[in-house]
């Protein structure tokens, strides 16, 4: 869960690969607005798989697998809020949100992603967005209720311009038969896990598993398990003192040699290098 009862969101200022290497795919409860302030990554959400642009917007219904990689030798600044339902503030029993938003929320209408700067009413939904994360960052009551205001003109501009469709029946529901691998990934990627357990558990054989995992996910399950390894490896070594062999054998890695080749493939530097540029943000943070 995001934000509190008070506070129905979260703001984020983003950065990759500079503060973390990468985000793995994922889902939540929640809707999830980014704002592309600069650079470049490749963005997979649902079944839709592009590369942004600065400018670009990506509007995530709840529930929706996404994820952002870093494109090679590049990094990239943005903005994201994710936010309840609860925060629009529409009556279930209103027509506008059994119409309108409900559909959003299950998955029967999927909103357009990117709004990018060639869109036809591009500077008109931009506006609506830098608005809205002029009022977060603003953090207050009246804020909040201007934000209100701005995220359903918001989701007004997208119906009004095409940017909300209806769904297909086998579109982004075919993400759905590999959310229980992906549930049992996120929480045991620290054992050792094997292929053929997981296509015991999504009752495919490992061949067609294989196949259909990467058609979902973009990346292989090693792969996607590997890098959430790497993710928990950046965090202990921005948090924590611990050596380089305990943060190894603690993300799931067999032995030190592997755990400094692969990070070193998927970050860029080694992770004694990662350390002491983390120490160095930290201690200048305007630098």
């Amino acid at each position: 869960k995001h934000g509190s009862v008070r506070v129905p969101y979260d703001f984020f200022e983003c950065r990759v690969p500079d503060r973390f290497p990468l985000v793995p795919l994922h889902w939540h409860n929640e809707f999830e607005l980014n704002y592309i302030v600069s650079g470049r990554s490749e963005f997979t959400c649902g079944e839709d798989k592009f590369t942004t642009e600065t400018g670009d917007i990506i509007m995530i219904p709840p529930n929706t697998l996404h994820a952002l990689y870093p494109c090679e030798d590049e990094s990239q600044v943005y903005n994201t809020l994710v936010f309840r339902e609860e925060l629009l503030g529409i009556g279930k029993e209103e027509r506008c949100g059994v119409s309108c938003i409900e559909p959003i929320i299950n998955g029967n209408r999927k909103i357009i992603v990117p709004v990018s700067r060639d869109h036809e009413s591009y500077e008109e939904i931009r506006k609506c967005v830098e608005q809205i994360f002029i009022c977060v960052k603003d953090d207050s009551p009246v804020a909040d209720l201007h934000m209100k205001s701005e995220l359903l003109r918001f989701l007004w501009l997208l119906e009004k311009t095409g940017c909300i469709a209806t769904v297909k029946d086998q579109d982004e529901r075919q993400m759905e038969s590999i959310r229980e691998v992906l549930v049992f990934i996120n929480r045991n990627y620290r054992e050792n896990i094997s292929i053929e357990r997981l296509a015991q558990m999504a009752h495919l054989s490992k061949s067609y598993f294989m196949y259909r995992f990467k058609k979902m996910v973009g990346v292989s399950a090693m792969e996607y398990i590997i890098q959430l390894r790497i993710r928990l490896a950046c965090e202990m070594l921005r948090n924590s003192t611990a050596p380089s062999l305990e943060i190894a054998f603690a993300c799931g890695f067999q032995n030190l040699s592997n755990f400094n080749r692969q990070f070193r493939k998927y970050v860029g530097y080694t992770p004694k290098q990662y350390r002491g540029i983390n120490m160095q943000r930290r201690a200048f943070p305007d630098s």
